[in-house]
């Protein structure tokens, strides 16, 4: 599907907040992919896609998950808001017809994150953490800076920051979280 088509259709499918957030982040992705000299049309189909599962009820995520063989972990199962990556891959797959298993990957990691994201990867984890929408994150001026800078800088600044704020709130974290800020801290250490 051509992204025009895309859009209208997620207009009708999100929330008014959620389409705003995910435009948002398809126009941040863009910039970045122009910033860090990756490929624009694969950032912006990844932005417009990533949260096209995301207004789909919790309950229907697992059972969507379940009927598609779509691997739940235990922390999954107690946070089903989470499966809306994984869930979102396969349907931008089935529904949306993409192709491309980069922009695949990048839905499906998106949320958690993982060790050795690729720059497609870490533009759309960080774009959807950094677009113009959002505001009540904790040092936003700092990861936006980052942001077109220096993308494993963004990445440890972003992980720590949400770290620090699901620690404070004694909310759970996903492991790969913690694996994926821990990974791209050994990466900003001088060797």
């Amino acid at each position: 599907m051509k992204r025009p088509q895309i859009e209208k259709r997620l207009k009708k499918e999100l929330d008014k907040d959620r389409f705003a957030h995910t435009l948002g982040v398809m126009y941040t992705a863009g910039s970045l992919a122009m910033a860090h000299q990756a490929d624009l049309e694969k950032a912006l189909y990844a932005g417009l896609l990533h949260d096209c599962a995301k207004c789909i009820p919790n309950q229907k995520k697992i059972k969507l998950c379940k009927k598609y063989g779509i691997g739940i972990s235990a922390m999954e199962e107690q946070n089903p808001f989470l499966l809306h990556a994984k869930l979102g891959a396969y349907l931008a797959k089935k529904d949306y017809k993409v192709k491309d298993e980069e922009i695949l990957h990048a839905i499906r990691v998106h949320t958690t994150g993982e060790p050795g994201m690729g720059v497609l990867d870490k533009i759309i984890y960080i774009a959807d953490y950094i677009e113009p929408n959002r505001c009540k994150a904790p040092d936003l001026k700092e990861a936006r800076r980052l942001a077109f800078e220096d993308l494993d800088a963004a990445m440890v600044k972003i992980l720590s920051d949400t770290l620090d704020y699901l620690g404070g709130r004694n909310a759970q974290t996903d492991p790969k979280t913690l694996e994926t800020y821990q990974y791209f801290q050994g990466l900003m250490r001088p060797r």
